[in-house]
């Protein structure tokens, strides 16, 4: 989606307190700091299948915003990043898992089964959001044993809470897989390129 007026180069804020996504920024040799964001995402998405808007492209986006413009809103002079990601498969939307025993109940419904990963992108300044970006990516999970299952879940153990889809794509999660259709940085979390190219187009970064 193409962006508003062009903002004032200043400090950048990623609201978050993802590692992940903070790898994604600081792999990108961007200069940047974190700052979480004090919104309940649990209400909003209520509020939001309330009112007949539970897409999950939709609902990422609408977190994202709601994060930008959250930190924004208390750092009017800083450019905000927000980021959500909303995963779901058949029709149902999944978050991250609260205990080990969730993650492989969630691993074992994603078993065999395509589900996809809604990655929402905004950039906020003042509390206003300048532009946002949706991405979907689609993955296929193979039918693993459960011997395999067992494994993965030890030698993952706490890191198995840390993401919606109970995997590091980037790590031993990897294995889990059949089939990948999408960005990288999608499923990760935070779209990349996109991000680079309104950065530039607003002279935060260099063209």
């Amino acid at each position: 989606m193409a962006g508003d007026a062009p903002a004032m180069r200043g400090e950048l804020i990623l609201a978050s307190a993802s590692s992940g996504r903070a790898a994604i920024l600081r792999g990108a040799g961007l200069d940047f700091r974190q700052q979480s964001a004090d919104i309940d995402e649990r209400a909003l998405e209520a509020e939001a299948a309330s009112g007949g808007d539970a897409d999950a492209g939709r609902l990422a986006l609408m977190l994202a915003a709601a994060k930008a413009r959250d930190v924004s809103a208390r750092e009017p002079a800083a450019l905000v990043i927000g980021a959500d990601q909303v995963m779901e498969c058949g029709g149902v939307a999944y978050h991250k898992p609260a205990t080990l025993d969730a993650a492989r109940r969630h691993l074992m419904q994603l078993r065999g089964r395509t589900h996809s990963l809604n990655a929402g992108l905004c950039v906020a300044k003042g509390g206003a959001v300048l532009w946002q970006y949706l991405d979907c990516a689609h993955l296929t999970m193979r039918d693993f044993s459960d011997d395999f299952l067992d494994a993965y879940c030890r030698a993952e153990g706490e890191a198995l809470l840390q993401t919606v889809g109970v995997y590091r794509i980037e790590g031993p999660g990897i294995q889990l897989f059949a089939e990948i259709h999408g960005d990288h940085f999608t499923i990760i979390g935070l779209p990349l390129l996109p991000l680079l190219g309104y950065l530039r187009e607003i002279g935060w970064l260099a063209a």
